[in-house]
């Protein structure tokens, strides 16, 4: 496994972050903590969760799982880097959403229990919270920084502009600011090429795509379709009869280069400049093996090119709609 530092900052991160999302909804506790053993056997570091995940309001199902796995030991915790988030609802009542002071602080040390450990290494705020200042968020990372309860903050689903005003809102303040972002980025969803990267690029800050096969959508759809081994939900449901003569045209070059599209997809991302680590989520051993694949295809120019034309890009703004 290749590992690279994440954004401008000194932590060594695996290429593929594991996703934990399809812990407890999709993956029992013990095949969740096999997938989490093979991982660190693949020598994967750096797994990503939410307190939301489990989707049970207020329990933080995911996390626990991954906290029962760390209480295990035997170097579990130490050889992790720990990504989760706060922002989604945690109960009915008021500031137990979004990114308050109080909410940030009390989140943080929910997540903390319920993951069984001291520090989280990468606390990513999970959307823009419109309503409060990046001055009271960054104080409130800073005290959770200076308390050794987080190392690193990390931002997900942000413009190209949130981006660059929690920076100089955090440079104002001679904090760090953030290390990640992470967004919705792949072959058939490419809309941060256009401000989300360039603002990337220029601050240091490695992305990190989550729905890298855009549910399903580009992990060889319409094959499994003709076999019936796959029921479409989800964005690959939303998409697949707008883009059907893409994704046609996307599994025939793939036929053409001998591999499977959901290695492709993937392949794909980590050719992308800015990008760090896409977020695979496997519910089962086997996916999380197969995903092994991308990281030994190269993919040369004339690949990407027509890459391109089956999924046209974004140029940056302003070139992307102007002169």
């Amino acid at each position: 496994m290749e590992h690279t530092h994440l954004g401008r900052s000194g932590l060594s991160v695996s290429r593929l972050c594991l996703g934990t999302m399809n812990f407890g909804p999709e993956t029992s506790e013990e095949d969740s903590h096999a997938i989490m053993d093979r991982a660190h056997e693949l020598e994967i570091n750096f797994f990503d969760t939410a307190n939301v995940y489990g989707w049970k309001k207020g329990q933080g199902v995911t996390e626990q799982i991954v906290g029962r796995w760390f209480a295990k030991g035997g170097g579990r915790r130490e050889k992790t880097v720990i990504a989760t988030k706060l922002y989604g609802s945690m109960s009915d009542w008021p500031n137990d959403t979004f990114l308050s002071a109080l909410n940030i602080r009390r989140a943080c040390d929910a997540s903390l229990k319920r993951l069984q450990t001291d520090h989280i290494d990468l606390y990513q705020m999970h959307h823009v919270d419109r309503a409060t200042p990046f001055d009271e968020i960054w104080e409130a990372m800073e005290i959770l920084r200076q308390q050794g309860k987080i190392i690193y903050v990390g931002s997900s689903n942000f413009a190209g502009w949130h981006v660059a005003k929690a920076q100089e809102t955090a440079r104002r303040r001679n904090f760090m600011g953030l290390v990640s972002e992470q967004s919705i980025y792949n072959l058939a969803t490419r809309q941060v090429e256009t401000d989300l990267l360039p603002a990337a690029l220029d601050y240091g800050i490695g992305v990190i795509p989550w729905s890298p096969l855009h549910g399903g959508l580009l992990g060889g759809v319409l094959k499994k379709e003709q076999e019936g081994s796959r029921r479409k939900t989800g964005r690959a449901l939303e998409r697949l009869e707008e883009v059907r003569p893409q994704v046609e045209q996307y599994e025939a070059f793939c036929e053409e280069l001998v591999e499977e599209p959901a290695h492709v997809a993937l392949a794909w991302l980590l050719h992308q400049p800015a990008v760090t680590s896409p977020i695979i989520g496997p519910r089962t051993l086997e996916q999380l093996d197969g995903a092994q694949r991308a990281l030994e295809i190269e993919l040369d120019e004339k690949a990407l090119m027509r890459l391109d034309e089956i999924w046209p890009g974004h140029d940056p703004a302003p070139e992307d709609y102007a002169w």
